[in-house]
């Protein structure tokens, strides 16, 4: 039984509330309308964490329904992937069926590059966007090689190259009101809508490469790869707890006239919250992040005892972040010089951290609590920047 379903039926029957989580998480389990016939043989994947995603098994092919993380009463898709060789059940659109594993496909973020490159499976692989952002040194290697192909910036991608590829499915991050995906919707290459950014916390993205693995053939790989995930975030999370003190975190800085901050639901939000740190903005319960007014953020934040920092290339130094904008000298964390910085071009944070929170989650418990001893020693994402 899905956990949101036995949540609502653990609430006294006579709520109003139940009937309607219930009418609204139904659905979403076995489709009632919503593009597929699937009969009740089937056995679903256990999911603890992921609230937008289900898979159920039959024999021979898996249902994947991802809901509407923006209208949680709808779904954005329905897909069934089919083992090759196997016939296609009924009730069907071409667009919705992927034959697995597949065997070329196109990634449109290096987070999940990084993925499905750690499953083994760099070979379906047939091209990328945003190649600048790939730092996995076996994908980079077949960049430059021709043997992936660049197909361009992901907002406004190469779309005849993609084509010319003959991709089995294209991988890409949905968006709200984004419109749909122009001629690509019409190309009849199944577009998989990575919604994992959209879940309430790491160990619900995490989850979702139990659904990349049955993407690529490695099913049991890749719910081994989360259980082991799982384990680890749990027990740095447990530790955590011990603590009594709690920092508060601001996190990033001003691009262009907004500062992009986690919400209160967000992946990062939560991981703030779990190795015990304050995130300031976490009453805002929506997942995702928060586009403020750097004014805004100052009023809220300004009493933040670390700030971290992702960039990329330019190196960062306290000097070079107060020129950049005088705002940010009137934080207290930046007086203190307390300000830690992540260069993804080195680091790999963005490539490993979705599906690997734990490596974070330790990195960022030893920056907020290094009295804390901890089982292993974490990767070092965020390390304290220069004066």
């Amino acid at each position: 039984m899905h956990i949101l379903q036995f949540k609502a039926m653990r609430m006294p029957l006579g709520k109003t509330l139940t009937s309607i989580i219930l009418l609204t998480v139904l659905p979403f389990l076995h489709g009632c309308g919503n593009g597929g016939t699937v009969s009740s043989e089937g056995e679903e994947v256990e999911l603890k964490y992921a609230d937008n995603l289900s898979l159920t098994e039959f024999d021979g092919y898996t249902v994947v329904k991802v809901r509407n993380p923006w209208d949680t009463t709808r779904l954005l898709q329905t897909y069934v992937l089919v083992d090759n060789g196997m016939e296609v059940p009924s009730g069907f659109s071409k667009d919705q069926v992927i034959n697995v594993p597949l065997k070329r496909s196109v990634i449109y973020s290096s987070v999940h590059n990084g993925l499905v490159n750690e499953l083994g499976a760099s070979s379906a692989i047939a091209g990328v966007c945003d190649s600048e952002y790939v730092y996995e040194p076996v994908l980079k290697d077949k960049i430059r090689k021709g043997e992936i192909a660049d197909c361009g910036n992901s907002m406004s991608p190469n779309i005849e190259k993609i084509m010319s590829l003959s991709p089995g499915a294209i991988l890409l991050s949905p968006f709200e009101n984004s419109g749909g995906h122009g001629k690509l919707s019409q190309a009849g290459i199944p577009i998989v809508e990575c919604a994992d950014y959209m879940e309430t916390s790491p160990l619900a993205r995490a989850e979702w490469m139990k659904f990349y693995g049955r993407l690529y053939g490695e099913p049991d790989k890749a719910d081994s790869l989360f259980a082991e995930t799982e384990r680890q975030y749990l027990e740095l999370k447990r530790i955590a707890a011990t603590t009594t003190s709690r920092p508060k975190v601001l996190m990033d800085r001003i691009y262009g006239q907004s500062w992009n901050l986690p919400a209160g639901k967000s992946t990062m939000g939560i991981m703030i919250q779990d190795a015990g740190g304050i995130n300031p903005f976490s009453d805002v319960k929506v997942s995702g992040s928060l586009k403020l007014s750097p004014e805004k953020v100052l009023y809220e934040a300004q009493d933040a005892d670390i700030w971290l920092i992702r960039f990329a290339y330019t190196p960062l130094t306290l000097k070079s972040l107060g020129e950049d904008n005088k705002l940010y000298t009137q934080f207290k964390a930046y007086k203190e010089g307390r300000v830690y910085g992540s260069d993804s071009s080195r680091t790999r944070i963005f490539e490993d951290v979705a599906f690997h929170p734990q490596w974070l989650l330790g990195n960022l418990i030893a920056l907020f609590h290094p009295e804390l001893s901890l089982p292993v020693e974490g990767k070092l994402y965020f390390e304290k920047i220069k004066p």
